[in-house]
Formats: structure tokens, sequence, C-alpha cells
């Protein structure tokens, strides 16, 4: 089996991943999975399209992740590992898509807007 690539994002985090045959080693920017994301629920989401499919331990996955804190960064990384096992197998896209794996998430910081706090924050009001 070749190499597979695919891309995700998740609001500014951009993640790159590269799946070939192997034996379900997870690396991310050179550094292993549990090192990269310490926290086991981050872990959970990275692994989460490999458990559905049943297919953890068939590949090894290479991801360069760039942009965004760890929540995004790990949805990114989601998204990238969902839609590379789609280019591999098709059928698979049906049961991706079911769990709402295979769903870009659009959601993005709305930006500060002049004369404001923050975006839609206004500053107290003051009748007198």
């Amino acid at each position: 089996m070749e190499v597979i690539n695919a891309l995700g994002r998740r609001k500014s985090a951009v993640a790159r991943v590269y799946v070939t045959a192997g034996t379900g080693k997870i690396t991310i920017n050179k550094r292993d999975l549990t090192e990269y994301f310490p926290s086991a629920i981050l872990q959970y989401v990275v692994k989460q399209p490999l458990e559905l499919l049943e297919v953890a331990e068939k590949y090894d996955i290479k991801l360069n992740i760039f942009g965004g804190g760890f929540t995004g960064q790990s949805q990114a990384a989601r998204l990238a590992i969902a839609r590379a096992l789609v280019k591999i197998n098709a059928e698979d896209k049906s049961a991706l898509r079911k769990q709402g794996l295979m769903t870009r998430d659009s959601r993005e910081v709305e930006r500060k807007k002049p004369g404001r706090p923050k975006a839609r924050r206004r500053f107290q009001f003051s009748k007198r």
C-alpha cells in the first residue's frame, strides 16, 4: 500500500496526515501520540475514526499539525484521519458520516469590532 494523505482543519488548526500499512503507531510532529496529547480525552478524539472502523492496528499514521490550540488540533487530526480512511476504502464513508466524523466544523472566532472590548461585548452603559 502506498502512502495516503489527507487534510483536516478546525478553528485555526491544520492537520496533514500520511497513512501507511503498519502496526498502529501514531506519530504527531515527530512525537508519540501520548507525548503530544497527554490527555486521554484528546487521544480518544484522535483515535475515534480508527476505533469506529476497527482498523487501529492496521495502519501507521504520521501527522503534521500546526496552528490553534490542543482541542482544535485534535479535532483537525480526527477529520484528516477520517478523510484518509475514506480514500483507502470508500464504503466506510457512510459509517463515518453517521457519527459526524466527515463534517468540517466551520465555526471560527468572530473578529473584534472597533469601539468594543470584544466581538459583541459592549462597554457598560452609564445613564448619568
